[in-house]
């Protein structure tokens, strides 16, 4: 059987129902840091059995166990997930091995050494058995999981374990960037119990608090978990320098990755939405039926149990090692940690596969299992080569910025940030180039001031989805009823022609119209005329922009009143202050007359069943510029006030005006001023002094030719006197 791609592959069914039910719990839609949780404890209630893979390569066994890291910022439901494994799904497995299994195979182990010792000294067996039982107590209680060690911790540990002849030594480390340098030691040690569950001896002086014992031989299976906040880990200084050394060193091969730098949660769910998902009898039940079969793994009978791979299961991971053998050839001579961790992705794909089949009951490592495997150890180092992508400190600042709920002073970076350093000069233009680039990746940079302080805040924004424009509507009461919708675009003008229906451009609380209950987030800008302008000026205006104008019950020939509906190229949250604001510098710049006094998010607008409706294609409105105390728009108004001399249709057709467009704007503008009823000399006149004040003016030769020779043509069609 040839390797099948890896889209065609399946996750392992049982932890994958696990994970949907942690991400439901959990309120969190990425998968992939509770599947490697989940894999981790698997591993764990596998190696604590001692289950090992038999037949791979030559005589031996090779153990069980995973090694991962899942960063994840505040929030994730890390706490949450673990307790719900630890105390819903493996707890039974825990009570029975602690309470039956772990003593009765200690006993049974003690008892086959104490023969052993008393065969090759000469000595009494049951005065071997005291010294053993002796030794074993001194070594203290089998711990479950452990979050900190010395390597002679370990090491006494490990001669527990061995004694026993059962159990594992697991390392469960929380907030990994904090505590990573204090965690150097017992990294290291784990380096080496990877591979085979062993390490070598360390000649020291024996004391008190470091016994030298007897040694046994054997193996000692070892798992890690280490999670953190990636802000933390790689900070720019010294904790990340240590963590890419402890990656080459060998960390990236051994490693299950999952890497997450912003909380990605459902859409808002009402309250009974949230209570069914949190208190989900299904769910409950399913849980408690897991933990029973879990429980069944720690019978005495399954202790060492050896879990063969046959030869055509080997074939099939032998095919998948050349694979990633490949791959990796295609890692420069600079890229050695890339190199290493593909390479070596056969080998997490074996002892996790290992461990699927342990919670599976199964005695053989099939295909099946290894597919399942494959899918989540490609996963991994899709996680793993994005942690490996260098992140400049101006990126880094904006995603902090980012994932602060509160707003930032300068001295909170100091604190916070060690890349965040130097002069005052290279620190501004560090928020500099943060703002900058994170114009280019959704995230938008404020700066507020306070009594001469200044604070930082940032909003992640998404790019506008055409088929899921956020609006609420009713046919009902004016304040009641307002239902939240997400509607295709292109469906908006058979709702602009219902009779009698209400419409906003937010979401409310309780579908109740007011300003406190507005939802943060909308990506509709709703442009009200009312006189002033005609529809077909507007839209030669507005002729690059995708839009909808429908007319309302007021419209009339003589006097246009409609609206114009612009889908914006982000989706934003604002409070309702910062709504107004930006609404307002829209206002300041648009080239004719709106309503001003509509900037709050819950107006409402009123459908039309007789209205005129008007679509065109185009580009999205750019709402960058206009979001409030942000760089863009200060330098918005900058500009303004260095064009204070022009009146807002002429700042427009020049602002609006580059390569490329320079005959049809100025040609636009002098249309406008014609369907304004100027005189030929007027309109031609206005346009030379506009002209004049382009970048890159046309020529009188180019007017007269392009410009001025077309408007003639239509004035004359128009029955205009030139």
């Amino acid at each position: 059987m040839s390797l099948r791609p890896v889209e065609d592959m399946a996750y392992h069914p049982l932890s994958d129902k696990l994970v949907e039910i942690l991400q439901t719990k959990t309120q969190n839609s990425n998968p992939l840091f509770f599947r490697v949780i989940v894999a981790y404890y698997l591993a764990l209630v596998a190696s604590q059995m001692r289950a090992s893979i038999k037949g791979w390569a030559g005589r031996g066994t090779i153990p069980i166990n995973v090694y991962a890291l899942a960063l994840s910022p505040s929030g994730t439901g890390k706490g949450h997930a673990v307790g719900l494994v630890e105390d819903e799904v493996i707890n039974t497995f825990r009570k029975v091995f602690f309470d039956h299994t772990f003593p009765i195979s200690a006993e049974n182990h003690c008892q086959e050494l104490a023969l052993k010792r008393a065969a090759r000294n000469g000595t009494d067996v049951d005065e071997e058995l005291i010294k053993l039982g002796k030794d074993f107590q001194s070594l203290g209680s089998l711990l479950f999981t452990f979050d900190s060690a010395s390597t002679p911790a370990i090491k006494q540990m490990r001669q527990k374990v061995l004694m026993a002849n059962a159990g594992s030594i697991n390392l469960q480390i929380d907030e990994i960037g904090a505590n990573f340098s204090a965690s150097i030691e017992p990294l290291t040690s784990y380096l080496e119990l990877y591979d085979k569950g062993k390490i070598k001896d360390k000649l020291i002086k024996s004391n008190a608090d470091n016994t030298r014992f007897e040694v046994i031989e054997g193996y000692t299976p070892a798992n890690m978990m280490m999670f953190g906040t990636a802000s933390k880990l790689l900070d720019g200084d010294r904790t990340e320098d240590l963590f890419y050394q402890m990656l080459e060193m060998g960390y990236a091969r051994r490693c299950l990755f999952s890497f997450t730098e912003a909380i990605t949660k459902e859409n808002p769910l009402s309250v009974a939405d949230l209570y069914n998902d949190l208190f989900n009898d299904d769910q409950d039940d399913w849980l408690e039926e897991v933990s029973d079969e879990f429980g069944k793994l720690a019978d005495l009978s399954l202790m060492n149990k050896n879990i063969s791979i046959d030869k055509a299961t080997v074939m099939y991971l032998l095919e998948y090692k050349l694979n990633c053998e490949k791959r990796a050839e295609m890692f420069s001579d600079s890229q050695n940690i890339q190199r290493s961790e593909m390479q070596h992705r056969y080998f997490k794909v074996l002892k996790l596969a290992g461990a699927y089949a342990f919670v599976d009951f199964q005695d053989n490592i099939t295909i099946n299992e290894v597919e399942h495997a494959i899918k989540l150890v490609e996963d991994s180092g899709d996680a793993f080569a994005e942690l490996m992508t260098p992140q400049r400190p101006y990126v880094k600042l904006a995603k902090y910025l980012a994932n602060s709920p509160e707003e930032i002073t300068l001295p909170d970076l100091d604190q916070d940030l060690p890349y965040f350093k130097g002069s005052s000069a290279q620190k501004d233009y560090l928020i500099q180039m943060a703002t900058a680039w994170g114009y280019k990746n959704g995230i938008v940079i404020k700066k507020l001031y306070s009594d001469g302080v200044l604070f930082l805040h940032a909003d992640a924004i998404m790019e506008t989805n055409l088929d899921e424009m956020i609006m609420s509507y009713t046919d009902g009461d004016w304040v009641e009823g307002f239902k939240p919708h997400k509607v295709n675009f292109d469906k908006l003008p058979n709702l602009f022609k219902q009779d009698n229906h209400q419409w906003l451009n937010h979401h409310m609380k309780q579908e109740y119209r007011t300003e406190a209950n507005a939802i943060k987030g909308f990506n509709l800008l709703v442009l009200d005329v009312d006189g002033g302008v005609s529809l077909s000026t507007a839209k030669m205006l507005l002729k690059d922009y995708k839009a909808i104008y429908y007319t309302t019950k007021r419209h009339t020939e003589e006097e246009n009143r409609f609206r114009i509906v612009l889908p914006l190229n982000y989706t934003l949250p604002m409070s309702a202050e910062d709504y107004k604001k930006f609404y307002t510098n829209i206002v300041e710049d648009l080239p004719f007359e709106v309503d001003a006094q509509v900037g709050q998010r819950c107006k409402k607008w009123l459908t039309n069943v007789n209205t005129e409706i008007h679509v065109t294609d185009g580009i999205m409105f750019d709402a960058l510029p206009y979001i409030p105390e942000t760089i863009k728009n200060e330098d918005r108004q900058k500009k303004n006030m260095e064009q204070a001399d022009l009146d807002n249709l002429e700042r427009w057709v020049i602002n609006n005006t580059g390569d490329g467009n320079r005959n049809n704007m100025l040609l636009r503008f002098c249309m406008i001023l014609m369907d304004a009823n100027l005189s030929y000399e007027r309109i031609k006149e206005k346009t030379i002094n506009l002209n004049d004040k382009l970048p890159d003016k046309l020529s009188e030769i180019e007017m007269a030719k392009s410009i001025f020779h077309t408007l003639a043509n239509r004035m004359v069609k128009a029955g205009k006197d030139i």
